[in-house]
């Protein structure tokens, strides 16, 4: 049980969020969360031996480094009676360890499997939307989950893993990637529509199919953004990407300069520190930053958000460079890693302990560094 647990232990985790993505599994999530934390823990304690090659082993030592840095925030600016903050390094202390252990113990089946059983996963959610909500543009759809941006995000990364996983796209596939189109352009979210370029750019670079299909892609955005619905490209000519979060930014900006060194606390990852009050002209309006780097500044402050988020971006251009010409598995993770970053820019993301997308850009990150370590001594 216990070997089985270990395999699928980021498998796990990251379906986990699946439930915590929808209002009525939302408890039934938590208690699997805290299921998972308290069999990793005691996994650790009776195997240390394992764990200690797991954990200082070269490929995922950017992780030890990111839990070190926690750490030591922890020693300087809470106290042990800062339990959220506690909670909080060892959330993602265990996060990291986990992700590191499923991928040492269990490379082939991430490599081979993992993917596939992803893009089930979500297509499975879509087609449960489907038949528990059919009306798909009647307003922005979101299904059985209780966003409709977070539905965008499963769907992009199906997406993704259905057009760049596999060199020769099936007839099936071709099917399957219209449907999901059409139900990422449903969400509302422009964000989805950013991340499907990026996905087909790293597919066909600037071929004549690619220019072909851009050709297509701005025919059917004219003619939908001339419909009155709410799909991604009704508000993506409404309004920018960008249009509802530039206040948000200021505003982040703002709260980062009153505490621009010491930051406001490992358990302050949403955007939105609780102790900050709201002006009376931004009451009633959703203030979180919406932006992945600018909510790591305001947990961290600049000093260690400064480390943290340099180590990041360091180690993703390592696993870019090394990994550009590569194909199948390790192009989809490659996309999940660039998808993030871009979606950091207007959503808050890389920061907190159970989301989807966050948790997959960590453990590419973790698949590709450990990957790129298996080729250079296997050579």
């Amino acid at each position: 049980m216990i070997k089985w647990l270990i395999k699928y232990g980021a498998v796990i985790f990251l379906f986990n969020t699946v439930l915590l993505s929808i209002k009525s599994t939302f408890d039934l999530g938590n208690q699997i969360f805290l299921a998972i934390m308290g069999i990793f823990t005691i996994f650790l304690l009776i195997n240390p031996k394992q764990i200690k090659i797991v954990i200082f082993h070269k490929a995922f030592s950017f992780l030890l480094i990111i839990n070190s840095l926690n750490l030591l925030y922890f020693i300087l600016f809470h106290s042990v009676s800062d339990i959220e903050a506690i909670k909080y390094l060892l959330a993602r202390a265990m996060q990291f360890t986990i992700i590191s252990i499923s991928i040492y113990f269990h490379f082939d089946y991430y490599k081979t499997q993992f993917l596939n059983h992803i893009a089930s996963l979500v297509l499975f959610i879509v087609i449960l939307s489907l038949l528990f909500y059919p009306n798909v543009f009647s307003g922005r759809y979101e299904g059985i989950i209780w966003n409709s941006n977070m539905l965008a995000s499963f769907i992009v990364i199906a997406f993704s893993i259905l057009l760049l996983k596999n060199n020769d796209i099936s007839l099936r596939d071709y099917i399957l990637l219209f449907f999901l189109l059409v139900i990422a352009l449903a969400t509302g979210s422009r964000g989805a529509l950013v991340g499907i370029a990026i996905c087909i750019g790293l597919k066909y670079g600037f071929s004549l199919r690619n220019i072909v299909y851009t050709l297509v892609a701005f025919s059917i955005y004219f003619i939908v953004s001339s419909i009155n619905l709410e799909t991604s490209l009704n508000r993506f000519a409404e309004q920018s990407i960008f249009n509802d979060r530039i206040e948000q930014a200021f505003f982040a900006i703002e709260n980062i300069n009153n505490s621009l060194f010491s930051g406001y606390g490992l358990n302050e990852y949403s955007g939105l520190p609780k102790d900050i009050s709201l002006p009376n002209r931004f009451k009633g309006q959703i203030m979180t930053s919406h932006n992945g780097y600018l909510s790591i500044f305001l947990q961290y402050g600049v000093v260690f958000g400064g480390l943290i988020l340099g180590l990041i971006f360091v180690k993703a251009f390592q696993m870019i460079s090394f990994f550009r010409v590569s194909n199948n598995t390790e192009k989809v993770f490659i996309f999940i890693i660039i998808y993030a970053f871009v979606s950091s820019i207007y959503e808050t993301l890389i920061t907190g302990i159970n989301e989807f997308h966050t948790i997959l850009f960590w453990f590419s990150l973790a698949f590709l560094s450990y990957s790129k370590f298996k080729k250079e001594y296997e050579n």
